[in-house]
């Protein structure tokens, strides 16, 4: 990402109201209407329209985690953010945890367990929240819970193959779920906050070690994509923002996965996704692609578009950082509103879904944060 002296004017302004809308509308609504001052959790999901919760059928751990990552980056210690932060980490422990690593999926309205399977993609965001609230609290309490979740996904999730289940039964039994590369692609993102903690070898060579196996197992070597099933598996896909989301991850740590064919495999997949899954005329991004290129489901979603942009960023050349200003114009203008955001458009631009999921402003986040100027 260039120097904030380097970013061209328009792009400035853009990335400014971008920041201004994610930190006066966005971030109150779950200070406020998206939070359940009775159990002391962030609602599912909030009403489009009203900007009221919808009425809650259960309550994840997973959500839970991701407004911890939010929260934690929004306020100095002290402030009534951090103390939110902390209130969603006490959340997440006492309502899906143990104590000990282990988490259960949901709880119901009442937050009594509901689903108890142990779910990869969970323990990769337990992971996750607990490295990045260590950072911004040095919660000692974080960093003990992030090392024993970890420790439990090695012992318990690995697939004898150098990559992991996607999910197992309440104790810890087959459950006869696949490997899957998203989960996967979220633990990595977890190792790498656990990384970069204190720089631990242990994760950096298993970092490397889960890159090499998703090059060997998902990746499509004719287009450098990593496919969201095993390659040979029937019914297989691409999406383009996971490939923004693979290369902004990979990006982001030259220390781990610098030089290595992954990265050089994840250059060839942002071209590829940028060609066939980005409408030039709205810079959106369609779900997912064909393994030539053709499209098979033109919805936009809000996460894709926020990859794309955190992957221009980091990609960083003039061309992107120029794709980047038109990406935040149109984004602002078809995604955006003055009460909060739309969840999916079609390609024409209609809006396919009225709710905000607790869940999106972890993406919106994680994107602005990458961007020039932004100051988060």
């Amino acid at each position: 990402m260039p120097a904030s002296s380097t970013v061209p004017p328009r792009l400035a302004a853009r990335v400014d109201a971008l920041v201004r809308h994610y930190t006066g509308t966005i971030l109150p609504l779950w200070r406020g209407a998206g939070w359940n001052p009775t159990l002391r959790l962030p609602y599912e999901a909030l009403d489009g329209g009203s900007g009221a919760p919808l009425p809650p059928v259960r309550y994840r751990a997973m959500a839970c985690a991701r407004q911890l990552y939010v929260f934690a980056h929004a306020g100095l210690p002290g402030s009534a953010d951090a103390e939110h932060a902390a209130a969603l980490f006490a959340s997440l422990e006492a309502c899906f945890g143990d104590g000990e690593g282990s988490w259960i999926y949901s709880v119901d309205a009442a937050a009594e367990p509901l689903e108890r399977a142990r779910d990869l993609y969970t323990y990769a965001f337990a992971v996750f929240a607990c490295a990045e609230y260590h950072k911004r609290s040095g919660s000692e309490a974080a960093l003990r819970l992030m090392a024993r979740t970890t420790a439990l996904i090695e012992a318990r999730f690995a697939d004898g193959a150098g990559l992991y289940r996607s999910a197992l039964d309440a104790g810890y039994g087959d459950s006869g779920a696949p490997v899957l590369q998203n989960p996967i692609m979220h633990l990595t993102e977890a190792y790498l906050a656990a990384y970069g903690i204190a720089g631990d070898a242990w994760y950096g060579q298993r970092l490397r070690e889960i890159g090499e196996a998703v090059l060997a197992r998902f990746v499509d070597p004719g287009n450098g994509c990593v496919a969201e099933l095993p390659q040979g598996e029937p019914g297989n896909r691409i999406e383009p923002g996971h490939q923004f989301e693979w290369f902004a991850l990979v990006a982001m740590a030259p220390a781990v996965f610098g030089g290595s064919a992954l990265e050089a495999s994840l250059r060839r997949a942002f071209a590829f996704a940028q060609r066939f899954g980005v409408d030039a005329a709205t810079q959106g991004v369609g779900a997912a692609l064909a393994a030539d290129g053709s499209v098979t489901d033109a919805t936009q979603r809000i996460w894709a578009q926020t990859e794309f942009a955190r992957a221009l960023a980091l990609e960083g050349s003039t061309a992107s950082l120029a794709t980047l200003a038109e990406w935040a114009g149109c984004f602002e203008a078809r995604f955006l509103h003055a009460g909060g955001w739309h969840e999916v458009l079609g390609p024409a631009g209609e809006v396919l879904r009225t709710d905000m999921p607790s869940t999106t402003p972890y993406h919106l986040f994680g994107a602005y944060r990458a961007l020039p100027s932004a100051g988060l």
